[in-house]
């Protein structure tokens, strides 16, 4: 069974003049609840506060938690902070915690929220509130969990909070490939970025992310992975500048879950960006890039159980 993390405030109502998709996690939930017991159900905490001050500045955690975020930050976050909005901040970063302990157990563990990539450590931007991927692989390292974490950011925008927030460190490292002209104007530093350029399609996209990644693993030698599933590289996404197709993105995720399963190291995913009129569409895509990650790390740990085998 698949561990899959979730909670009921990730489904916040809707702010007032809000762009954002906030059906979407609902409709992933529903999606994968229809395809009955392959998927084992976790319930998060909210990260606790000390958590969210350790990573973010301790004013902008209180602006959050009590809900009054000032306009200009808002208008960088993309909506308003209402209470429910509050709640589900600093519940989704309890959930990529929650699912990072799950792959540690079980190989491989997604929250059905997160990827939250572009939060600051004293404002929030482009829909990230507090930034559950740097909170996470933060936490890790400062508890003893493991030693190193890589933050893999496959979304079409630049992982620049991820980057900025982990930045100097020697046990995070941070990976980012995607769109060169997309959100956000001015980049930050991540260990390696790779930037494409507008249009890149499944084959260049595919070979570059197999020439370009391996190489940082293989030198950074991480105990955990922390994966931002976003499917917003598609090419009829509303947010995108990238080609992929629908069987493009399936095969980038079911190589992530291979790559990584076949070197033993676990690995959490967070859900990421996808935009698009249809809501249903966008669910659709999140919830493939789940069952890819998942059938990529049961390959993997087929292709050791074979080669183990032979020897």
């Amino acid at each position: 069974m698949i561990p899959i993390v979730h909670h009921p405030a990730y489904v916040a109502p809707a702010p007032s003049r809000s762009p954002y998709q906030w059906n979407k996690n609902g409709l992933v939930r529903d999606l994968l609840r229809a395809r009955g017991d392959v998927f084992e159900w976790h319930r998060p905490d909210a990260m606790p506060r000390r958590w969210l001050e350790a990573t973010h500045d301790p004013d902008y955690v209180a602006e959050v938690i009590e809900a009054r975020v000032p306009l200009h930050k808002a208008r960088r976050i993309g909506f308003p902070v209402t209470p429910e909005v509050a709640l589900r901040a600093q519940v989704v970063p309890g959930g990529t915690w929650l699912a990072a302990l799950l792959a540690l157990e079980r190989g491989y563990a997604a929250n059905s929220a997160g990827g939250s990539h572009h939060a600051l450590a004293d404002t929030g931007a482009g829909f990230c509130v507090f930034n559950d991927l740097a909170l996470t692989a933060v936490r890790l390292v400062e508890h003893g969990t493991v030693d190193r974490v890589l933050i893999v950011d496959c979304d079409v925008h630049q992982g620049d909070g991820t980057a900025a927030l982990t930045a100097g460190r020697t046990d995070i490292a941070t990976y980012s490939i995607h769109a060169e002209k997309n959100f956000p104007v001015r980049k930050a530093v991540s260990t390696l970025d790779v930037p494409l350029a507008d249009g890149t399609g499944d084959d260049a996209y595919l070979a570059t992310l197999a020439d370009t990644l391996p190489p940082l693993v293989a030198s950074f030698e991480p105990d955990l992975i922390l994966y931002q599933a976003g499917v917003d590289p598609y090419a009829d996404d509303r947010l995108g500048r990238l080609a992929l197709s629908r069987e493009g993105l399936v095969e980038r995720d079911r190589w992530i879950g291979r790559h990584f399963a076949h070197l033993g190291l676990p690995l959490a995913s967070a859900l990421g960006g996808g935009y698009g009129q249809d809501a249903m569409e966008v669910a659709e895509r999140h919830v493939a890039s789940i069952l890819a990650l998942a059938e990529g790390v049961a390959e993997g740990r087929a292709a050791i159980a074979a080669h183990a085998l032979q020897v």
